[in-house]
């Protein structure tokens, strides 16, 4: 679990502790978190894809949790352009949503380096299931 504040617990998981995921922002209409590149390299020394992967789905599904906080969200579908490479420093995510449904949620993230430019464009679609997986 990240804390936002000393009041507020996001049950981010393992893998986003893995990560080194850090949560700036936490609403229902806007989710910010940030990574390091450091620890999150391909042998190149470049981040790894799948690393902007983890940093959007964590972002998708935590936004998705708050828009549906009884319910159980599952991702669907992620895609991930991977635009700029980044050898070191921060990158922060943000993740909006577009669409809010009953049974799916999308979501679109984008995550920026250090210097606000744009790293990778990714987009979401969430399951929303009872809590019993029905």
């Amino acid at each position: 679990m990240s804390r936002v504040s000393d009041d507020e617990v996001i049950p981010s998981g393992a893998l986003a502790a893995k990560m080194g995921i850090e949560w700036v922002e936490v609403d229902p209409k806007r989710v910010v978190a940030r990574m390091p590149v450091e620890g999150n390299t391909q042998p190149f020394g470049l981040l790894h894809g799948g690393a902007s992967g983890v940093l959007a789905e964590t972002l998708a599904s935590i936004g998705g949790w708050l828009n549906a906080p009884d319910r159980m969200v599952l991702g669907l579908e992620l895609k991930v352009n991977h635009l700029r490479p980044a050898r070191d420093g921060w990158l922060t995510g943000t993740g909006v949503p577009i669409h809010l449904g009953r049974t799916t949620q999308l979501w679109e993230m984008r995550i920026t380096d250090e210097a606000g430019r744009l790293v990778a464009f990714s987009t979401c679609t969430l399951a929303i299931r009872a809590p019993d997986g029905d």
